[in-house]
């Protein structure tokens, strides 16, 4: 039985366009996994790991596959590796990172693998090109869409601009009435974050 997956690409070392396009033709060739959309390219700043990294490269891809969520996980890490990534230290630069982050409706909180993948709710990098190809595919822990998480997530970026532009501006965030937002945890739209 067909599986439809999506997959995040990235990549911030060497040719990064040409290790994107690499990666996909490996997936191409890889027997169970056709691959089905592709989104544009993104060129986003790096989040996270050691300073002074170059801008990544980033995509999504709708796959189709008859593999087992474990086994595509494998593989994917199998293509990183033929692509020269080597794993250093957490969000290091990398020649291509493929990160699986949904499989059908399926979810796992498994040791070995988390779906949907765990912080795709929290990063635009992800959700702006999975948007362009799945935009109406559901979140599975929260019954909503791409699109809806993609709008939530801007809203709550605004909301933070706007507590810190108000607290730059007057001085004294209490003015603004902002303060109620400040100090409130980040809230976190999936169980496994």
């Amino acid at each position: 039985m067909s599986v439809t997956a999506y997959i995040a690409l990235g990549s911030n070392l060497g040719d990064r366009e040409k290790n994107l396009d690499r990666a996909l033709e490996l997936l191409r060739t890889c027997p169970g996994i056709t691959v089905t959309r592709v989104s544009s390219y993104h060129e986003t700043e790096p989040v996270g790991g050691p300073p002074g990294q170059e801008k990544y490269l980033n995509a999504a891809a709708e796959l189709e596959t008859g593999l087992e969520p474990q086994r595509l996980l494998e593989l994917l890490l199998e293509v990183e590796k033929k692509l020269g990534r080597v794993r250093t230290e957490k969000n290091a630069p990398r020649t291509i990172d493929l990160d699986l982050l949904l499989y059908g409706d399926v979810v796992s909180l498994g040791p070995e693998l988390i779906l949907p993948h765990p912080l795709m709710h929290e990063r635009l990098f992800v959700l702006v090109p999975l948007d362009e190809i799945a935009a109406h595919v559901v979140y599975p822990l929260l019954d909503i869409t791409v699109r809806e998480l993609l709008e939530i997530l801007h809203a709550e970026q605004d909301l933070e601009e706007a507590c810190r532009n108000s607290s730059e501006s007057s001085g004294d965030i209490r003015k603004s009435g902002a303060r109620r937002y400040r100090h409130k945890p980040k809230r976190r739209l999936s169980a496994c974050a």
